[in-house]
């Protein structure tokens, strides 16, 4: 989990230099501990926090943290990502009900028998979605 007390060290690490907004949605997303957040999700609290920023500045900052590695992009569909707030090695459940990613407990899954990636190519890592509703009655 990253610290919140140490955001502008935390972009400087990664990279990315620290301005007002990078540093105000950073400070958003790391205060509350691990996480998954939409770009939607993360629009709303900057707006009810008085972050002046558009949806295209937090689509924008997310995938930028994502690739300096602070975040991890999960992809349940085609429309919809999250971004995850802890980026060690770790499975989701999706709730199709509330339209939420929750990890999965740790050691729950094990991934064996993968096959041998392409030639010059290595496997970086493994996402499993396991998608969960309410029992129907």
């Amino acid at each position: 989990m990253h610290s919140s007390r140490n955001v502008p060290a935390l972009l400087n690490k990664a990279n990315l230099r620290p301005t007002r907004q990078r540093l105000a949605l950073a400070e958003l997303l790391f205060a509350k501990g691990d996480r998954h957040v939409t770009a939607e999700a993360l629009y709303d609290e900057a707006r009810a926090a008085g972050i002046g920023v558009s949806l295209a500045t937090i689509y924008n900052t997310l995938h930028q943290f994502s690739s300096a590695g602070l975040l991890r992009s999960i992809s349940v569909d085609t429309s919809k990502t999250y971004f995850d707030t802890n980026t060690g090695n770790h499975h989701h459940f999706f709730l199709e009900d509330g339209d939420e990613v929750i990890d999965m407990p740790q050691g729950s899954i094990e991934i064996s028998n993968l096959p041998e990636p392409p030639e010059g190519m290595e496997i970086s890592q493994v996402d499993v979605i396991v998608r969960v509703r309410s029992t129907r009655k």
